[in-house]
């Protein structure tokens, strides 16, 4: 096929009449990926056209182009949004060496692999668009993910690793959040304006979702095209989804001008309609005043982030728009099946057998031998300080006696990835690893990937969640945990206020107050989390299984409802693409 070359500044219009969309897989071909096509009738309900932009989007194990929480987030909404047949499209970048191969040193210590990525079955759209990158022009080639492969909606992967560039140009889609300044935002300017250049290529869209404010270039080029902010506005919608620093991610306006960050918009236009005054552009609140809505992802969440920029001029409504998860993807169906028919014994049996394919996991990495029937006990997510993964180690001799008790016996995993250039964050997991060497019912597990992350919910019979409250805006891998018949043991952070009622659908830490210093409050969780743990959640897996099964039964059948992203995929429509079109 003839490849569409767009130079900057330029845009090819879709011409064609809308007749609708082809019926069949069979009958799509590349010419119809450089257009805007769905390969099913659009919903009348989701009829506006959405490009959704994330920096990350994890669909399934085999595309590596994700790190965490956001990716699996935008991922089951791909997923969703597909089912529901929405006429939304994916923006992301396709990611050579992804974020980073989770492997080991000799001394079983984590190190960080960059291993180039190949997938035979992305498709090459024939359309390419130029950027300008520190003043100078960078091809960016759109690949497709067509929707049959993993059932999510028309997703559209953009590379700057092709021969059109040079070598430094190459490297910008290397890397998944890159730890130079430069390419980060190198990054943004991709997914930005050369996505933006892509869907107007495939025809335009009504509304341009960011998720998360890394792709806000975007932003500047449809207020280049109109020259009014409140057509902008009009467009724009922007989620965000964490309270901390790092999360909102801001750079002095001098190297932000030097790179093109603001494409053909001088500085002061800028700073002007973003109401910068100083030296900083802070990228959420830049977002915050160029949309005409927000919203955190959760309730508790969305309280924080009102709160957290209500100080400031000229910002959009927040909402509240609570995170899910795709229950189609996450959950066993043979556990959802034996819930529906209300058969306890083959809900236990399953449960038990689902058990194995982790715990061969755990034999293969660690040579331990964990048992089927024994309270298998996971943290499993990204290693981050505010996450306190080590939470339960804060007195070791408690743990040793814990873990030692004869006749109520209990299984302990970690798994996650810190950042791999987080130094701390892997000294954390290291000393885990260290600690868990020699005792037989304690692992830390490398290869933190999505089927790892499936293999961990369906095997862990208490899904442990301990950050500093109010810190974790949603924490969505409680919600597949529980899907999957894991009783989440939790701070009351993000959306467990929302599920959460101890000793019926979950266990609850009480809330501590988060004025108090870090230590203190680390203190008096840790105090709630091991009373809870030995006083009611071991008694219960051992001396009361007709209550166990049911707080597992109440916690699967209340969080398939509100919790599956079919609902979230709804309410994006209704709340944020269709609300108060003008």
């Amino acid at each position: 096929m003839k490849k569409i070359k767009i130079p900057a500044g330029e845009v090819v219009q879709d011409q064609r009449q809308k007749t609708g969309p082809c019926f069949q897989f069979k009958a799509i071909t590349m010419s119809e990926y450089s257009k805007w096509y769905h390969p099913y009738a659009i919903s009348e309900k989701y009829s506006e056209r959405v490009a959704y932009y994330s920096m990350e989007i994890g669909v399934d194990h085999p595309l590596k182009i994700y790190s965490g929480g956001l990716g699996y987030l935008a991922g089951s909404h791909m997923r969703s949004a597909y089912e529901l047949k929405q006429n939304l499209i994916g923006i992301g970048i396709l990611w050579k060496f992804g974020y980073y191969d989770q492997v080991r040193n000799d001394d079983q210590s984590m190190r960080a692999q960059f291993q180039k990525k190949y997938y035979p079955f992305l498709e090459d759209t024939g359309i390419m668009v130029q950027v300008s990158i520190h003043g100078n022009l960078v091809w960016v080639k759109a690949l497709v993910l067509k929707p049959e492969v993993f059932g999510t909606v028309p997703m559209y992967l953009l590379t700057t690793d092709i021969p059109e560039n040079d070598y430094l140009s190459r490297t910008i889609t290397h890397r998944l959040y890159d730890p130079e300044m430069p390419t980060r935002i190198a990054q943004s300017i991709v997914l930005g304006i050369g996505g933006a250049k892509v869907v107007e290529t495939l025809g335009g869209a009504a509304i341009y979702h960011l998720n998360e404010a890394h792709a806000l270039p975007l932003a500047f080029h449809l207020y280049d095209k109109y020259r009014d902010l409140h057509e902008v506005k009009k467009r724009l919608v922007f989620t965000t989804h964490t309270p901390e620093k790092a999360g909102n991610e801001e750079h002095g306006l001098d190297i932000l001008e030097k790179m093109s960050f603001f494409g053909a918009l001088s500085t002061a236009e800028a700073c002007r309609i973003t109401g910068t005054t100083g030296p900083v552009l802070n990228y959420t609140l830049a977002a915050l005043r160029m949309s005409k809505k927000a919203n955190g992802v959760s309730k508790l969440h969305g309280d924080v982030s009102r709160q957290m920029w209500s100080g400031y001029e000229g910002i959009c409504e927040i909402k509240s728009i609570t995170n899910a998860q795709n229950v189609n993807y996450w959950q066993n169906p043979d556990l959802r099946q034996a819930l529906d028919a209300g058969d306890d014994e083959q809900l236990v049996q399953i449960k038990a057998e689902m058990k194995k394919p982790l715990f061969e996991v755990v034999a293969d990495q660690t040579g331990k031998i964990f048992r089927t029937d024994v309270l298998t006990v996971v943290w499993a997510r990204r290693f981050a300080a505010y996450k306190r993964a080590d939470l339960l180690l804060h007195d070791l001799h408690r743990f040793f006696d814990l873990i030692n008790k004869a006749g109520q016996p209990i299984q302990v995993i970690w798994a996650g990835k810190p950042y791999p250039f987080d130094f701390g964050a892997i000294d954390v997991f290291n000393r885990l690893v260290h600690l868990s060497y020699k005792l037989p019912n304690v692992a830390v597990l490398t290869g933190y990937e999505m089927s790892l992350s499936a293999k961990l919910k369906q095997g862990a019979d208490i899904w442990l969640n301990t950050p500093r409250r109010p810190r974790e805006a949603s924490g969505t891998s409680g919600m597949t945990a529980a899907m999957n018949g894991a009783i989440n043991f939790s701070i009351q952070d993000g959306w467990l206020p929302e599920f959460g009622r101890h000793a019926q659908n979950s266990f609850l830490l009480p809330i501590v107050d988060t004025a108090l210093p870090d230590a203190q409050q680390d203190e008096q969780d840790y105090q709630n989390l091991m009373t809870i743990l030995e006083q009611e959640i071991i008694p219960a897996y051992y001396q009361d299984r007709k209550k166990w099964v049911q707080v597992m039964k109440q916690s699967m059948t209340e969080v398939a409802g509100y919790f599956s992203s079919e609902r979230m995929a709804d309410e994006y429509y209704k709340l944020m693409y269709q609300e108060g079109k003008s």
